[in-house]
C-alpha cells in the first residue's frame, strides 16, 4: 500500500485508469515500489486518499483470481498499451502525488464486475469474521439447543444474495430464470414456475385446474378432491377456499401415507382430483395412486414440499418424487430442504399447465411475457378477447381472477446457491434419519418406528414416532422430556385437520367435506405422534445425545 499524502478532492473519478508509483512488498520482506496501472474504486477521503486496484500485465499469474481482464479497445476514454488483469485481491489506497498520468476511463460493464468481485471478498471476509464464529459454536449437550430444522448456509449465498441485490432488480428477473432453468434439469421436467412460497405453491396448482380453458376437465364448485387430514392445511386449504369438496382417506402405519386400499371407495362423480403429499419425505405409493388416478381420469397434485430428493422406482425406472403428478409443489421455507427464505416453486411437463399456473401467479394475465419483457407472442396489438377492443393491449387481458404471488430475485439468487449444496443436504437427511433409526431399532415395544414406502428412497424431513398404547409413557411426557432438554420436537402438523379450529363451521354444519371411513389412523397420529429432525445442521453429537436422551427417559420409565 502507499504512502498516504493529500490530494485534491474531485480530481479523479471511480473508474478512471491511472499511472501510478505503488509500495508493495517482496516475499523476502523488503519494501520497494513499482509503477502500475490502477483502477479508480472510490472518491477521496477527508486526507485525499483513495481507493483503487492495481493492474498488471502477467496475465496467466493472476489469472486463477477472481478478476477482470482490460482490453486496450475496450476503454471508453484514453489508451492502454496491452492487455492488463485487475486482480479484485490487488486492492491499494492511494493519493494524488504518486499518480504519474491519467490515461483512460473504463467502461461501466467492466467497473461493475470488478466491484462486484471486490464486494464479493468482502462478503467473504464478513461471514468469516462475523457468522461462521455462530455456526461453529461447539455444541455443549444439555445446553446447546438442537433444532428440528434450520438453513444451513456458506459466504455463497450472501454473496449471491449481495450481487442480486446490486442489480436493484426488485421482482423476478435472471436469478429467477437461472433457477427455474437448473431446478427443473435437477428434477428432470419440463417446467418450473417460482412462487413465493410453498403454501402459494399448492394454490397456484389447484387453481390452475379450475381454469375455464381446461374445458370439461377443470375443477368446479361443489366438485370433490380427494386428500388426507393427516398432513399441512395448506395441502387442502385452496380446496375448501375455491369451495370445491375435499373427500378424507384415512393414512397407513408406519409409512404415514395415504391408504391405497381405501382409494375405490372414496370417487363419486364429482370427483376430479387427487391431492396429496409425500408425508415427512416419504413417498407415497405412486404406482397405485398414479394408476387410480388414470382409471378415474383424475388430476393428480403432488405436494412434494417435505419431499425433496426423495426417489421412487417405477416400471423399472427410478424418479424422484416431484415428477409423477400432472402438476408438483415445493417449498423453500428455512425449515425445508433448501431455503430461500420464503420461496416455492410449481413444476409441471405440460405446456398448458404451466401457463395457467403462471396466469394465476401473475395476476390473472393471459399473456406470458417475463417482467420487463413486451410482446412475446409477437401478437401484442392484434389479437380479439371477449368483449374488448380488437388490438387491446395483450399485457392487460386478464383470463382468470388471480394474484401477484411472484418471488424477487434476491431470494431466487439464495436459492440457485443452495441448490448447488442440495445434493449433499439430501444425503445428510438420509444419514441422520438411518442414524436415528437404527439407534431407536430395539424400541419397537415403545414406539411404532417409521419405515419407507416399498420401492422408495425418501429424502427425509424427520423421524417419525408413534407412541405405542401399551407404553409406560404418552406422548406428552417424552415431548416434554426432550424439550425441557434442548432437543425440539413437531407435531405431524395438523394431526387430524378436521378436528381443527379452521374446521369448526363446517364440521358442525356436516357440510363442505367428506370422510371415508373413520380416519382412525389419523387419529391415533393426533394423540401420539412427534417427530424430531435430521436436517442437515445436526452433528453426530448431537445425534448421539438425541438419541441418549430418548432411550434414557424410556429407560426411567421402565
Amino acid at each position: 500500500m502507499g504512502e498516504v499524502l493529500a490530494m485534491m478532492p474531485g480530481v479523479y473519478r471511480i473508474g478512471d485508469l491511472v499511472i501510478a508509483r505503488v509500495a508493495y512488498r517482496t516475499s523476502d520482506g523488503i519494501s520497494k515500489a513499482k509503477t502500475r496501472p490502477l483502477i479508480v474504486l472510490s472518491s477521496p477521503n477527508s486526507k485525499g486518499d483513495f481507493l483503487a486496484i492495481a493492474g498488471s500485465s502477467k496475465i496467466q499469474q493472476w489469472i486463477s483470481e477472481p478478476h477482470v481482464l482490460i482490453h486496450p479497445e475496450s476503454l471508453i476514454q484514453g489508451n492502454l498499451h496491452q492487455p492488463t488483469i485487475f486482480p479484485a485481491s490487488k486492492q491499494v489506497l492511494v493519493q494524488a502525488s504518486l499518480i504519474h498520468a491519467h490515461i483512460g476511463r473504463i467502461s461501466i460493464e467492466d467497473l461493475d464486475r470488478l466491484m462486484r468481485l471486490c464486494f464479493s471478498g468482502l462478503m467473504t471476509n464478513y461471514f468469516q469474521g462475523c457468522r461462521q464464529a455462530e455456526l461453529d459454536k461447539p455444541f455443549l449437550p444439555g445446553k446447546s439447543r438442537i433444532p428440528y430444522a434450520g438453513r444451513v448456509y456458506d459466504e455463497k449465498e450472501m454473496i449471491h444474495l449481495m450481487d442480486a441485490s446490486l442489480d436493484f432488480w426488485l421482482t423476478s428477473g435472471r436469478y429467477a430464470s437461472q433457477f427455474e432453468a437448473k431446478f427443473a434439469d435437477f428434477l428432470g421436467v419440463k417446467h418450473c414456475s417460482l412462487t413465493n412460497s410453498g403454501s402459494s405453491a399448492n394454490l397456484l396448482a389447484f387453481m390452475a385446474l379450475t381454469s375455464p380453458k381446461l374445458m370439461d376437465r377443470r375443477i368446479k364448485r361443489g366438485d370433490e378432491v380427494i386428500t388426507v387430514a393427516a398432513g399441512f392445511p395448506t395441502t387442502v386449504a385452496p380446496i375448501v377456499q375455491f369451495g370445491a369438496v375435499p373427500v378424507f382417506v384415512d393414512v397407513t402405519l408406519p409409512t404415514y401415507n395415504v391408504d391405497v386400499d381405501q382409494l375405490e371407495t372414496a370417487p363419486s362423480e364429482k370427483t376430479k382430483a387427487v391431492m396429496l403429499a409425500h408425508t415427512l419425505g416419504n413417498p407415497f405409493d405412486v404406482a397405485r395412486i398414479q394408476a387410480f388416478c388414470q382409471k378415474h381420469h383424475l388430476w393428480l397434485i403432488e405436494d412434494n414440499c417435505d419431499a425433496l430428493g426423495s426417489t421412487y422406482a417405477l416400471n423399472g425406472s427410478t424418479r424422484m418424487t416431484g415428477t409423477f403428478g400432472d402438476i408438483s409443489t415445493f417449498s423453500f421455507y428455512p425449515p425445508h430442504h433448501m431455503t430461500m427464505g420464503e420461496g416455492g416453486a410449481v413444476c409441471t411437463d405440460d405446456i398448458t399447465l404451466k401457463r395457467l399456473i403462471e396466469s394465476f401467479r401473475d395476476w390473472g394475465r393471459d399473456c406470458w411475457c417475463p417482467p420487463g419483457k413486451d410482446n412475446t407472442c409477437k401478437h401484442r396489438f392484434t389479437q380479439q378477447f371477449g368483449e374488448l377492443p380488437k388490438g387491446y393491449d395483450h399485457k392487460y387481458v386478464y383470463s382468470h381472477f388471480g394474484y401477484n404471488l411472484k418471488i424477487t430475485d434476491m431470494q431466487a439468487a439464495i436459492g440457485c446457491a443452495q441448490l448447488e449444496k442440495l445434493p449433499s443436504f439430501i444425503e445428510a437427511r438420509r444419514r441422520n434419519w438411518r442414524l436415528l433409526r437404527e439407534g431407536l431399532a430395539d424400541m419397537e415395544d415403545r414406539f411404532i418406528l417409521p419405515e419407507p414406502t416399498p420401492n422408495s428412497d425418501p429424502s427425509w424431513f424427520g423421524l417419525l414416532l408413534t407412541v405405542r398404547e401399551n407404553a409406560s409413557f404418552t406422548r406428552e411426557d417424552i415431548v416434554n422430556h426432550l424439550e425441557s432438554r434442548g432437543i425440539q420436537t413437531r407435531m405431524l402438523f395438523a394431526g387430524n385437520l378436521i378436528k381443527q379450529p379452521c374446521f369448526d363451521d363446517m364440521r358442525k354444519a356436516h357440510t363442505g367435506y367428506r370422510v371415508v371411513g373413520d380416519l382412525a389412523n389419523t387419529d391415533r397420529i393426533m394423540r401420539d405422534t412427534f417427530w424430531v429432525g435430521v436436517y442437515p445442521g445436526l452433528s453426530e453429537d448431537m445425534i448421539a445425545f438425541m438419541l441418549s436422551e430418548i432411550r434414557g427417559f424410556i429407560h426411567t420409565k421402565t
